[in-house]
């Protein structure tokens, strides 16, 4: 079984500006920083942030049977403004998954907006289909959403 779920997110800040923190291990750093409850503590296991990185993800309270997992980015394209990451250990494949990617990319809308698109697509065998149910893009709007708050009030604050 395959499957895949989206998530995006219109801000009112420029595609560049939000691919600075995506395309770095910045996104990580916010997300611990301002939604500890999604992931509380994030270590890299291998490299600086590009392509081949590895790292390990605690999560918050609430995760369903998970309490980490590791992931590697696979894909940076600063071009188009897309970063996809595989989980290689934990999470979704200790709930019988053969696969679970995550997909960011960052749609340029105008000179001042974006959007934040955030995709998961996945493979589950046959035999694990009901924990497909346990997929959801919630903690990757919850990180949208944290990282644009976030971007919005810096900018505003150097522009005071």
């Amino acid at each position: 079984m395959k499957g895949s779920l989206s998530h995006e997110l219109e801000v009112a800040l420029p595609a560049y500006e939000v691919w600075e923190v995506y395309s770095t291990l910045r996104l990580a750093e916010l997300t611990v920083d301002l939604l500890p409850d999604v992931v509380s503590k994030f270590e890299v296991e291998e490299g600086d942030g590009g392509v081949g990185t590895v790292l390990r993800l605690t999560l918050g309270p609430g995760a369903p049977g998970m309490t980490y997992y590791k992931e590697k980015f696979i894909k940076i394209d600063h071009e188009k403004r897309l970063k996809d990451a595989i989980v290689v250990e934990g999470g979704y494949l200790n709930l019988g998954f053969s696969s679970y990617l995550v997909r960011f990319e960052i749609l340029e809308k105008s000179s001042d907006s974006s959007i934040i698109k955030s995709t998961i697509e996945y493979e589950l065998p046959d035999e694990h289909a009901a924990n497909a149910s346990f997929v959801t893009t919630a903690a990757l709007a919850a990180i949208a959403e944290g990282v644009s708050k976030h971007l919005t009030e810096k900018k505003k604050a150097t522009e005071a």
